[in-house]
């Protein structure tokens, strides 16, 4: 052969080449058919051969809602269309099955239903405000001239009893000397009689008393202040004519102070009145001023879609004022509680659900009502056991295979309630006490107000904050400044001294 080809011209050489290479192409692009048929004919073989006696359908895992009456390749994944078998396991069991090659191809993973310690912590902003529940009005009890004033401004500070305007009422002076002269005559009646005149005339009892002492008619009364305070509102001037009832002056008290905070519409349901806040200020850098919710507004505000929520917070030495920008942290009563990852939880709109993964093999839904979420994880009311397991990862397709199969999902009345075993060991940890060291900054009939150091067990920074007492004898010997180290406990209404004592003794 090769000296044939020796002796070919090179064009016929050329010739012999290609009808080679021609040769050789069908004869691959034959085997390569073959091969396919006996692949296809081995496929189909498989899919023909579920290896259950009664095949509904075959499906997609990943396109679980088409159906196709025939076995094959899928037209959507690069995968064989997998049958499902009328009255398999799966189904017999209450649940969905799948085969443990899917369950790792598809990444299902589970997670234990465990008891765990949830505070999501709701950070707004507020303001610092007068304390709308101490204020006064100041009003004249007559009409009469303005003589003088003594110089105050609006949001001058006052204290109960300075003088703020000396009015002269020239009615109180004809009624004086009537009073004076029936007095005169030693006429007992005539002379109560003329004493009550004067009172429904708006005189007060010391100018009474200090006309029938002197015997002098007094038209001239000195207005005080009922309270201490920030006058608010002044409407009085030198020489001005006034009425009876007419407001003179607004004082209002900021001790304690109020915190409005608006909290977003979504959070309002995690405020509640009672509730411990805690607050900083740029004009106080590193401090925490501590309070409680007093009120929660009826109304939202329309712009910004929040509640506004109100806080008392105690101000010792009017350091606090109103008007000041606050970051604001509403922090709820520690408490433990039955928790998943939140990504467990399924949402249809009518209900919730979690997959869980049952003992005797497979996954079935299970209906649950949920609480609060922080950090990833979801509180559990009722639905679920401690100790269960639920899907984390792939639950979406296990709830449509379910869904798909008819399952029936596991109501909430099936599983122990979650929120009886959450208050329990709530009621288990009330007694627990904490320890930690403070300076008193003020002292009240029902308790003291402490800037104390963090307490890590309650995960509390330092803070300054009021704590209720057991009255006044436990406190008895402590003042201001005094150094202490202290225990307390987290009662209902809020922490509770349990014992103090001076630092160092």
């Amino acid at each position: 052969m090769k000296a044939v080809f020796e002796r070919l011209t090179p064009r016929q050489r050329s010739y012999v080449a290609a009808a080679g290479i021609a040769i050789v192409s069908l004869a691959a692009g034959y085997g390569l058919s073959m091969l396919g048929e006996d692949s296809g004919s081995s496929g189909n073989d498989a899919g023909s051969d579920p290896g259950c006696e009664e095949v509904l359908y075959w499906y997609d895992p990943m396109v679980p809602d088409q159906r196709f009456d025939e076995p094959g390749k899928s037209p959507f994944m690069d995968m064989q269309l997998v049958p499902k078998c009328a009255g398999g396991d799966a189904q017999g069991g209450g649940g969905v099955s799948i085969d443990t090659t899917l369950v790792q191809n598809f990444g299902i993973r589970t997670a234990e239903v465990e008891f765990g310690v949830l505070e999501p912590e709701t950070s707004v902003t507020g303001t610092l405000a007068y304390n709308g529940s101490d204020m006064a009005i100041v009003q004249p009890r007559a009409g009469g001239y303005v003589q003088r004033t003594y110089g105050h401004a609006p949001q001058d500070l006052i204290t109960r009893g300075a003088p703020i305007v000396d009015l002269l009422v020239p009615e109180w002076g004809g009624a004086q000397n009537e009073y004076l002269a029936v007095a005169a005559t030693g006429d007992e009646a005539l002379t109560r009689a003329a004493r009550e005149r004067l009172r429904l005339l708006g005189m007060p009892d010391s100018i009474i008393s200090s006309v029938a002492r002197s015997g002098r008619p007094q038209t001239v009364i000195t207005v005080t202040a009922p309270q201490s305070g920030a006058i608010t509102s002044l409407g009085v001037r030198p020489g001005m004519t006034v009425v009876t009832g007419q407001s003179l002056a607004e004082i209002s008290g900021y001790s304690p102070i109020w915190l409005e905070a608006a909290v977003p519409e979504a959070l309002a349901g995690s405020a509640r009145v009672g509730q411990p806040v805690s607050a900083t200020l740029t004009a106080f850098p590193g401090e925490r001023f501590a309070g409680r919710i007093i009120a929660i507004l009826p109304s939202a505000q329309d712009a910004s879609r929040t509640i506004t929520v109100r806080a008392a917070m105690p101000n010792p030495g009017l350091r606090l004022k109103p008007g000041m920008f606050a970051q604001v942290t509403l922090a709820p009563e520690r408490r433990e509680a039955l928790l998943v990852p939140s990504e467990a939880v399924i949402r249809t709109g009518a209900r919730t659900l979690v997959m869980i993964a049952q003992e005797s093999g497979g996954y079935r839904p299970a209906e649950v009502r949920i609480g609060r979420e922080s950090g990833g994880r979801t509180e559990v009311l009722a639905g679920l056991a401690a100790g269960e397991q639920v899907v984390t990862s792939g639950q979406f397709l296990l709830d449509s295979e379910a869904s798909l199969a008819g399952i029936d999902v596991r109501p909430i009345d099936q599983a122990p309630s979650a929120a009886s075993d959450s208050a329990t060991s709530g009621e288990a940890g009330a007694d627990r006490t904490y320890r930690a060291t403070g300076t008193i900054q003020s002292i009240t009939a029902r308790g003291v107000t402490l800037r104390h150091g963090p307490v890590a067990a309650l995960e509390w920074p330092a803070m300054t904050m009021t704590f209720a007492s057991n009255g006044p004898a436990q406190l008895r010997g402590f003042q201001r400044g005094d150094r202490v180290i202290f225990t307390f406990e987290q009662a209902a209404s809020g922490p509770r001294i349990v014992s103090i004592a001076k630092a160092g003794q």
